[in-house]
């Protein structure tokens, strides 16, 4: 095994770790995209979660993008075909965002001096909800490992929010059990 990938797995092992000890959702994502960029060695990395009519995706974790890119506004489906691939489950390598056609925000992406891109579907409960891109600064071809890598660590954030939701729901179901508990003895 090289260094490498025995970075990735030790990133993998912590992420689960953080998964598993919090369920501040923000934190953890903003954890999941700083750890994975820095695993992969790339410039920046972002999840963008997908809007509930599935048409746009919007910005929900970033780490080592500008705050002009950030600006750009969300993604709309239509316009991507590269989302539109990853969102049917396929991950997808642009191996020279510079010259690539497929985007919707080409200056931008030409602005911030990316070189390559990955890009993996979000999962949650088998349903895609989002997708996880990572940034390089050089042209860049994304092994094997590095994809699966990159596909795992996009479940274990779909898993993270898929933990959060049920927490919230389950707060709120106790929160409703004990009014009406309250109002029951109050009577």
């Amino acid at each position: 095994m090289t260094e490498h990938e025995h970075h990735l797995y030790r990133t993998l092992y912590q992420v689960a770790r953080l998964i598993n000890s919090s369920l501040d959702t923000d934190e953890v994502l903003n954890a999941i995209v700083a750890e994975t960029a820095q695993a992969m060695r790339a410039k920046a990395c972002a999840i963008r979660l997908l809007s509930s009519d599935g048409t746009r995706l919007f910005m929900s974790a970033t780490f080592g993008l500008s705050d002009g890119y950030l600006r750009k506004g969300p993604i709309e489906v239509a316009k991507s075909t590269i989302d539109q691939h990853v969102l049917e489950g396929k991950p997808v390598i642009i191996e020279d965002a510079q010259t690539d056609d497929r985007f919707q925000y080409p200056a931008k992406i030409r602005a911030e001096g990316i070189g390559s891109m990955l890009v993996v579907p979000l999962l949650a409960r088998e349903r895609i909800i989002g997708v996880m891109r990572v940034y390089t600064t050089e042209s860049r071809q994304f092994s094997e490992e590095e994809v699966e890598f990159l596909t795992a660590i996009a479940n274990l954030g779909g898993l993270a929010l898929e933990n959060a939701r049920l927490y919230q729901a389950l707060k709120a179901d106790y929160e409703s059990f004990s009014n009406f508990h309250y109002r029951l003895f109050d009577m």
